[in-house]
């Protein structure tokens, strides 16, 4: 009974304290007359009416409620006249700026002081707003780290609606209804004040693509003569042991409240192996000594193949090769069996430079270069070398051994025992002789998994202490700060893959150890976990009629932001789902489960078909730049694709998603 009384005063306080925060929040709204420019005008609390100095063509009624442990801040605006607004709130706190953390989820981690001066951080400017569709929930908040004190606001979703506007820059008027507000922080006073409204803005610049900020926009909603307009949110306030707990109490918080369900799926996973199999087919190349899937630097429009082979990342050549033969022994379809022996041959004879390293990445339209000039990461060998042991796996499982396959691969594994450092962490990029091209270590995750398979394939316990070592250094310098970076190979800078790198490396581990130190891995994989789910989207970002993905029906939810850098989103998950599912199970965190089914049921919506192309011009080649917000690669901006893409990756990526036991039963059995 006492326990349950010092809980009632616990939240009674945390709710009262949230009713102040709230309370103090300051109001302003902008009204514009087209041809002129706005006006701004602060608002002040008169009865339950937001009044300003001067009289307004506008009622505002502010209501403030309690929610669970929360307060629901609800404002209904009632034009008087016809009124083109924006109105804006800006929730004070008491944290200092210096001491505080900012969490806006798939866009901003920290300060965002990985990413330069050309994208949102901290090294441009401390106040910030964006639009809503940036984010993977409609969330903004702060961390104190010198308190451990936290405070968010999450907006209470419309109806989504999406409007069109002239401009791109400036104060822009709707063409019609939109549902999308405004999220952000203000700290350049020294203290630390959460900024929200609607419709959006964003400020002091506006991120169109990759590193590239232009002036910043302010857009104006219409009322007419009777009209009104019901905003709301919820502001929640608590604390945290650290950035990584605000990080999964802030996604539980979104999970809860916002309540996404799975999308219908337009397909089983029988009928998308079926369709994605075409790729394989039509994207063979056998014309140079490497044979492969082209798989990066296509044409939406075409897909005709590029002469480039890359290994891992955006190619992954060997993956694909072996899901090829996998698939065509299960469906009889014989050429699919050959050409991906075919690529797998082709690795084994001319892919491996005389260090014993695969080649990474070949331009096969030019000389071959020397294999000291060739720059290697730890990321494309990792999975290059995950991809031969499936391989392998699979083949002694079916009665056929590769003797000189396990040989290039025990080489190679122990030339990664040479390469790796003494605190654990291995390069981003090196040469052969294993001089660093990018010593950052963000990617040694990247090397557990692998390590994990070596030692099971293998049996070697040099490979399991080895990727032991990695987890050490993983724990002390990447989940313990939360700081999640240089796993995708274009950008240096917070991204989903390093948490999602971070995720895998550790559930490898707790499957092939015991008893304290498997749950130490557990717990460890758990923290990842939130942190790779914060990148993905809890909510249906509204488009446009005329932009593709809205006239197509398509659903974010489910789909992935891709870092702080590249703001669009994709399919990219691989193991993520079936780990997430288990760990739902081991840590009884039932909202990973929950994710995982609308993960599983939404990834499938753009594979292209015969008869629903989705914009790419060849069935199965499943797209990846999916341009869901005002940003784009260089081409098309929302609703749209970039006109070049790489669907070798978006290929493997759903074949694994599909294909839910691979792992589970390499490292089991």
């Amino acid at each position: 009974m006492k326990q349950r009384q010092l809980l009632f005063l616990f939240l009674a306080s945390l709710l009262s304290s949230v009713a102040v925060l709230a309370e103090e929040a300051k109001f302003h709204i902008s009204l514009k007359q087209p041809g002129n420019l706005s006006t701004t005008y602060e608002l002040h609390q008169q009865g339950p009416q937001l009044v300003a100095d001067k009289k307004i063509p506008i009622i505002i009624t502010k209501e403030l409620s309690s929610t669970g442990n929360h307060q629901m801040l609800t404002l209904t605006l009632t034009a008087l006249e016809r009124v083109y607004y924006n109105i804006g709130v800006l929730l004070p706190t008491s944290f200092a700026t210096d001491q505080c953390e900012f969490y806006l989820p798939g866009f901003w981690y920290h300060k965002n002081l990985r990413s330069p001066r050309e994208a949102p951080s901290f090294h441009t400017s401390r106040d910030w707003t964006f639009r809503e569709d940036r984010l993977s929930s409609p969330l903004t908040s702060v961390y104190d780290s010198s308190t451990g004190q936290t405070v968010c606001v999450l907006r209470m979703l419309d109806a989504p609606a999406e409007a069109l506007t002239t401009h791109i820059e400036g104060e822009v008027i709707l063409s019609g209804q939109s549902s999308i507000g405004y999220l952000g922080f203000e700290g350049s006073s020294g203290k630390a004040s959460l900024a929200f409204g609607y419709p959006y803005q964003e400020t002091p610049r506006r991120y169109i693509r990759k590193l590239q900020l232009t002036p910043a926009i302010c857009a104006f909603a219409r009322l007419e003569k009777g009209e009104s307009k019901t905003l709301r949110w919820i502001i929640s306030q608590s604390k945290a042991e650290d950035f990584g707990q605000h990080v999964a109490q802030a996604w539980q918080l979104c999970v809860d409240e916002l309540r996404p369900e799975p999308v219908i799926p337009l397909y089983t996973p029988d009928q998308m192996k079926a369709g994605l199999a075409n790729y394989f087919r039509m994207a063979y190349v056998d014309k140079y000594p490497i044979k492969y899937h082209s798989g990066h630097t296509l044409r939406c429009d075409d897909c005709k193949p590029f002469p480039s082979a890359q290994l891992g990342f955006c190619g992954r050549t060997i993956l694909n090769g072996f899901n090829s033969i996998e698939y065509g022994e299960q469906t009889g379809e014989q050429r699919l069996v050959e050409t991906g022996q075919a690529i797998l041959d082709s690795y084994l004879e001319n892919g491996f430079t005389e260090a014993g390293y695969l080649k990474d990445e070949l331009l096969l339209d030019r000389p071959i270069p020397a294999d000291k000039d060739i720059v290697h990461s730890i990321r494309q060998q990792s999975e290059g070398v995950y991809a031969v042991l499936h391989y392998l796996r699979y083949e002694k499982l079916h009665g056929r051994k590769h003797n000189a396959w396990e040989k290039k691969i025990r080489t190679l594994l122990n030339r990664m025992l040479e390469l790796q450092k003494p605190d654990g962490s291995f390069p981003r990029k090196y040469r052969d002789d294993h001089s660093d091209v990018d010593a950052s270590a963000g990617s040694t995750p990247s090397a557990t998994s692998t390590l994990v398979m070596g030692y099971k394939y293998f049996g070697d316990k040099r490979y399991l202490t080895a990727a032991k070592r990695t987890v050490d250094y993983l724990e002390k310098n990447i989940i313990a700060p939360s700081d999640y970076f240089s796993s995708t190979l274009d950008a240096n800078c917070e991204d989903k893959e390093a948490a999602i790198s971070a995720v895998t490396a550790t559930y490898y581990m707790a499957m092939v150890t015991k008893k304290a130190e498997r749950q130490h891995y557990i717990d460890l994989c758990q923290k990842a976990t939130y942190f790779a789910l914060s990148w993905y989207y809890l909510w249906d970002v509204p488009f446009a009629q005329g932009q593709m993905l809205g006239d197509l029906g398509f659903h974010s939810r489910g789909w992935g932001n891709v870092s702080v850098e590249n703001n669009h989103i994709d399919v990219f998950v691989f193991e993520l789902a079936h780990i997430a599912r288990w760990l739902s199970s081991v840590t009884n965190e039932q909202r990973f489960a929950k994710v995982c089914d609308i993960i599983e049921s939404s990834l499938n919506q753009l594979l292209p078909t015969p008869e629903r192309l989705c914009g790419i011009g060849v069935p199965g080649f499943n797209p990846e730049v999916v341009q869901h917000t005002t940003w784009d690669y260089g081409r098309n901006g929302k609703g749209f694709y970039n006109d070049i893409f790489a669907p070798g990756w978006t290929i493997a990526s759903l074949w694994e998603l599909y294909s839910p036991n691979r792992t589970h039963d390499f490292l089991v059995h």
